[in-house]
């Protein structure tokens, strides 16, 4: 394991799925989101196939045993992408973040109800916190004072996370069987077909600027995925997910000098309150696997006397 090499992985992987979604959010008002997803899934592509055949896996890594279950998990997946991309165009980059960090919250929840996962008191304790923060960030937008749009704009990125969530609970299960490169392709594939079902709904032809940047927006989705993996691959999941965080930085940063968006100290504190239920979580986790681990090797120790 090299620590180091994986923290820089993951936050150079939180910078992408940042910048991604700052292209997308610069593009809103001339491309509906269905669009956008198929951009942002598409042109993931060639990243996708270019890391296939430096794994050397390109002949036998996008092979599955579980067809079905990567359609549902693209399926549930490209909603939750399409709703962020929706509300992006609604809200301020940060709010969008900040409602975002709901999904490794509600994570906890799904598992225990579909995955049969034991969740304790504590843990179940911080989601409850975490949720109270999500509640914060979004009660501004909930005022019957405000126009309808910020109104629908917190609640279909409320529903994204949920649905992102629920993705996650998909992958969970698939990697039981499946390898991470058949998961990253086949969510690709699908996302990018299913986006396609958009287009009755009025895609735009965009001009060369908007195409430049939903362009990019794919590359840097796929970079992202790509070194979001590989981070796994030198630290320990509990290790980098934390530094998950890091995107409040970025999005506070570009929405405030790129899309002249200034954070309100409600959205501060309620995005504050989720990130440390999520590190809380983090942490304890972190400590249990600590704890297992020494407890195996105790146990391996009496079972060599």
């Amino acid at each position: 394991m090299q620590p180091v090499h994986g923290i820089a992985l993951k936050v150079i992987s939180v910078c992408m799925f940042v910048c991604m979604a700052s292209l997308i959010k610069a593009t809103a008002d001339s491309v509906p989101p269905g669009q956008a997803v198929f951009f942002r899934s598409f042109f993931a592509l060639p990243i996708i196939f270019g890391w296939l055949a430096m794994r050397h896996e390109l002949r036998d890594g996008w092979k599955t045993n579980n067809p079905l279950g990567h359609f549902w998990r693209g399926l549930i997946g490209t909603g939750a992408m399409g709703l962020g991309f929706t509300g992006l165009g609604l809200l301020p980059l940060p709010e969008v973040t900040a409602i975002g960090y709901a999904a490794p919250l509600l994570v906890v929840v799904f598992a225990a109800m579909f995955l049969d996962e034991k969740v304790g008191i504590f843990r179940l304790s911080t989601v409850a916190l975490g949720m109270v923060g999500v509640l914060i960030v979004l009660s501004p937008r909930l005022s019957a004072a405000l126009g309808v749009s910020e109104t629908l704009g917190a609640l279909v990125v409320f529903m994204g996370a949920v649905l992102a969530a629920l993705a996650q609970v998909f992958v969970r299960k698939l990697v039981a069987t499946e390898g991470t490169a058949a998961i990253v392709f086949w969510f690709t594939i699908t996302s990018s077909i299913l986006s396609l079902f958009t287009i009755p709904w009025g895609w735009a032809w965009p001009g060369w600027s908007a195409a430049a940047l939903l362009i990019c927006s794919g590359l840097f989705g796929g970079i992202g995925q790509i070194f979001l993996t590989s981070s796994y691959r030198y630290a320990d999941a509990s290790l980098v997910a934390p530094f998950d965080y890091t995107s409040m930085l970025l999005a506070l940063g570009i929405g405030y000098f790129i899309f002249d968006e200034v954070p309100t100290a409600t959205m501060l504190l309620g995005a504050a309150i989720v990130i440390s239920a999520g590190v809380l979580i983090i942490w304890r986790e972190r400590t249990l696997g600590l704890q297992r681990a020494q407890a195996r090797k105790a146990m391996g120790s009496i079972g060599g006397k």
